[in-house]
C-alpha cells in the first residue's frame, strides 16, 4: 500500500492558490485517493499591492492550469505586458530633455548565432536607434500601444513574448476557482498556535475555527506574516538592505484621463529623487505606485511624489517591506513560498516568477516516500542562488544611474554593488553580456535582459581596438534595416492593446470587428 501524502497550505493570494492549483495539477491529486492538498485562508486578508505586473512565464503556467487565456484576461482585469519603459533612470529630467529606454521581453534578433549586440556597440553613438529599437521589433510595436498578438491566435501564444498586468486579487479567486475544480480543499480560517514535536518540526497547526490540523508538508504562504517560516520555526532573514535601498511603497488606483485613452502594454518605471513610480495600465483604471527609501525621504514626501505624478487626489495604501529573503526556505516538514519566503522590490516584477519557480520545484521533487524534508538542501540551495542573482540584476538599474541625488549617487557607492555585479561589469567594458556569463537553471534574466539595461542606460562597451573581429558589418547592416521593415509592417498588422482588450472582454479570441 502507498503511504498517504497531505499538504497543507497556510494562507491564500496569488502564492497561496497558486501553489495550491499548481501542486494538484502536477500531482494529479484528484486521481490519486492518498494525496490530498488542503489551503487554510484567513477572510480578512487580501491581496498586497494595486495592480501586479508579471513575467512571460505566466502563460505556461496558466496553460499548463488549464485556465483558459481570454477568462484570465476578463476576470482579473487583464492587459497585456512587453516589457517596461524605463523613464528617468539614466539622468534628472532637465530643460524638457527626459531620459528614456525599454526593455523588451523578446531576445535580441541573430543570425546564424551571431549577436548584433557588438555590430550596434561599433556603430556611431550620435546616429544609432537604441538599443532595444535596433535588435527587437517589441519597442516599436510597444511605443505605438499595439498588442503582442492577434484576436484569432490561440491562447498564450503569439508573434511576439508577453506576460500581463492585472489585479492581484481578482487572479487569487481565478486560481482558487481552479484548484477547487482540481480537487483542493479550503478551509477559511485563522493560525491560533503552531505546536513543534520533539525534533523541531510542525505537528500541527491549530486553529480557533478548526481546531489541531496535520499535515506531512506545510506551506507558508501567510506573506510578510511567515507564521511558520518565520514565527513558528525562526527561519533567518537575509536582508538585502545594504544594495536594495527601497523598503516602502504607497500605491493607488488612477482613472485614465479619458476613455479612449491609449493602454500601454508595459510598465513604466519613472525614476524620482528617492526611488521609483511603477504605471500599470488595467482594463479599466491604472495601478499607480511610489516605491521609495525611508532613509532619503519620508512617507509624506512619496504620498506627495505620487500624488503629482498622479495629478489628482486618489486615495493611497502605503506597504511596508524590507528587501532580503531567508536563505533557509525548506526546513523539516515546512517549506516557505511567496512573501514568507522573501521580498526584494517591485523592480521588474520578480514576486509572481519566484512563487512559479519555488512550486514547479516542489512539484518536481515532491517526495512521495521517504522523509519529506529530503529536497530541503537542494531547494535551499537553488532559491538562495536564484534571490542573489536577482538581487544582482536589480542593483545594476541603480548602479549605473547619473542622477545627482543623494539617493542615486549612494547606489553608485562601490561599497553597496556586490563584488560579483562589479567583476561583470568590468568585464563588460570590454565586451557584451554573453550567455556563458550565467547559469541558466538559477537565473531568472538572461544575458540579454543585461544588455537591455546596460546599454538603455548608457553603459559604454569599447570595442574600438577589436573592431577586426566583427568583419560582416555589411550582413549585420542588412538585419538591422529587416528588423525597421520588420517593426514598419508589425505596427501596421498588430492591433490597437486597448481595442483588442475590449474585444477580448466581449468576445474572447475571436476575428470580430469592434461595434
Amino acid at each position: 500500500m502507498k503511504r498517504g501524502r497531505s499538504i497543507l497550505i497556510v494562507g491564500g493570494g496569488t502564492a497561496g492558490w497558486l501553489t495550491a492549483a499548481y501542486l494538484a495539477r502536477a500531482l494529479r491529486i484528484s486521481e490519486q485517493a492518498h494525496l490530498s492538498i488542503t489551503v487554510l485562508e484567513s477572510p480578512e486578508i487580501g491581496a498586497i499591492g494595486v495592480g501586479e505586473a508579471t513575467f512571460p512565464t505566466i502563460r505556461n503556467t496558466l496553460q499548463f492550469l488549464g485556465i483558459d487565456e481570454a477568462r484570465f484576461i476578463r476576470q482579473t482585469s487583464a492587459t497585456f505586458k512587453q516589457g517596461i519603459r524605463f523613464v528617468d533612470w539614466g539622468d534628472a529630467p532637465s530643460e524638457g530633455r527626459r531620459h528614456s529606454f525599454f526593455h523588451p521581453f523578446e531576445a535580441p534578433f541573430s543570425t546564424d548565432g551571431v549577436s548584433l549586440a557588438p555590430y550596434w556597440l561599433l556603430q556611431d553613438q550620435a546616429s544609432r536607434a537604441p538599443f532595444a529599437e535596433a535588435v527587437t521589433i517589441q519597442a516599436r510595436v510597444a511605443d505605438a500601444a499595439r498588442a503582442p498578438k492577434r484576436p484569432h491566435e490561440s491562447d498564450f501564444s503569439g508573434p511576439l513574448n508577453y506576460a500581463y498586468h492585472f489585479d492581484a486579487a481578482k487572479l487569487a479567486e481565478v486560481l482558487a476557482e481552479r484548484a477547487r475544480e482540481l480537487g483542493v480543499r479550503h478551509l477559511q480560517g485563522h493560525v491560533g498556535e503552531t505546536v513543534l514535536d520533539e525534533t523541531g518540526a510542525i505537528a500541527r497547526i491549530v486553529s480557533p475555527e478548526h481546531g489541531g490540523l496535520t499535515a506531512d508538508l506545510y506551506i507558508d504562504c501567510s506573506g510578510f506574516r511567515a507564521e511558520l517560516i518565520g514565527k513558528a520555526l525562526s527561519a533567518p532573514f537575509k536582508s538585502a538592505r545594504p544594495v536594495l535601498f527601497a523598503d516602502r511603497a504607497v500605491a493607488c488606483r488612477a482613472p485614465y484621463a479619458r476613455p479612449d485613452a491609449p493602454i500601454q502594454s508595459y510598465t513604466v518605471a519613472t525614476a524620482h529623487e528617492a526611488g521609483w513610480l511603477w504605471d500599470i495600465g488595467l482594463s479599466g483604471a491604472r495601478g499607480v505606485g511610489c516605491v521609495y527609501s525611508s532613509d532619503h525621504i519620508d512617507d509624506d514626501r512619496a504620498e506627495a511624489i505620487l500624488r503629482d505624478y498622479v495629478g489628482a487626489e486618489v486615495e493611497t495604501r502605503r506597504i511596508a517591506f524590507e528587501a532580503g529573503y531567508r536563505e533557509k526556505q525548506w526546513i523539516d516538514n515546512c517549506v516557505a513560498v511567496g512573501l514568507s519566503a522573501g521580498f526584494l522590490e517591485p523592480l521588474e516584477s520578480t514576486g509572481v516568477v519566484l512563487i512559479e519557480a519555488a512550486v514547479a520545484m516542489i512539484a518536481e521533487l515532491f517526495p512521495h516516500t521517504g522523509p519529506v524534508s529530503a529536497p530541503a538542501r537542494r531547494f535551499n540551495e537553488l532559491m538562495a542562488a536564484r534571490y542573489e542573482n536577482i538581487i544582482v540584476f536589480l542593483k545594476l538599474h541603480y548602479a549605473l544611474s547619473r542622477r545627482p541625488e543623494r539617493f542615486w549617487r549612494e547606489n553608485t557607492d562601490p561599497a553597496t554593488i556586490p563584488e560579483r555585479l562589479q567583476d561583470l561589469l568590468e568585464q563588460w567594458r570590454h565586451r557584451p553580456p554573453a550567455r556563458f556569463d550565467f547559469i541558466l537553471d538559477l537565473e531568472t534574466f538572461a544575458f540579454f535582459n543585461y544588455q537591455y539595461i546596460l546599454y538603455g542606460m548608457g553603459f559604454e562597451t569599447d570595442l574600438a581596438d577589436g573592431a577586426d573581429e566583427f568583419p560582416d558589418a555589411a550582413g549585420a547592416a542588412k538585419l538591422f534595416a529587416k528588423i525597421r521593415g520588420f517593426a514598419d509592417r508589425a505596427t501596421q498588422d498588430l492591433p490597437n492593446h486597448r481595442d483588442l482588450i475590449a474585444q477580448i472582454n466581449r468576445f474572447g479570441f475571436e476575428e470580430r470587428v469592434l461595434a
